[in-house]
């Protein structure tokens, strides 16, 4: 499973791309980004350059609800196969919460920065998840002796940030 997300509708951009899954768009502030989740890899010529290619490594839920949370971390090419693992081997305790939509765990196809995917039915349900002890749980070894980004803290070249959508169905 791959997903792509794009400032740029696919669909608007390459009539040849017709027969493709539609589009979730999201929004923040102004800027929209086209989401699109497909079994296939997308050739070069239609994922262009304003395009972020994925695989999708783990997934839970479905693509869907009213708020996304976007959580991007850089990860060097020595540290992919400890950082993978650690999302291979979490909890799975998010997928029961309240409002929980889905959960896409992505593999950066064209850079280095993962993004763990999050979609909820809303920004409240997204807000006491991280009040809950699932997420405590969920989160317990960072900055810990146990924690990845204490145990191998060279393997992130850069501080990981977040960003939030309302997502448009």
């Amino acid at each position: 499973m791959y997903m792509y997300i794009s400032s740029h509708n696919i669909h608007d951009q390459f009539p040849e791309a017709a027969h493709l899954p539609e589009v979730i768009s999201m929004r923040h502030d102004g800027d929209v980004r086209y989401v699109m989740e497909i079994d296939e890899i997308l050739p070069v010529d239609i994922r262009s350059q304003h395009t972020f290619s994925y695989e999708v490594l783990d997934s839970g839920g479905r693509v869907g609800g009213n708020y996304a949370v976007l959580n991007n971390i850089p990860v060097t090419a020595e540290g992919r196969s400890a950082f993978e693992q650690r999302f291979m081997n979490r909890a799975r305790k998010v997928e029961e919460e309240p409002g929980f939509v889905g959960i896409r765990v992505l593999r950066p196809l064209d850079d280095d920065t993962y993004v763990i995917m999050t979609l909820w039915e809303g920004e409240s349900d997204f807000k006491a998840w991280q009040e809950s002890q699932a997420y405590s749980h969920a989160h317990r070894k960072r900055n810990t002796e146990e924690g990845i980004d204490v145990q191998q803290p060279s393997i992130f070249p850069r501080p990981s940030f977040v960003k939030t959508f309302t997502v448009d169905l």
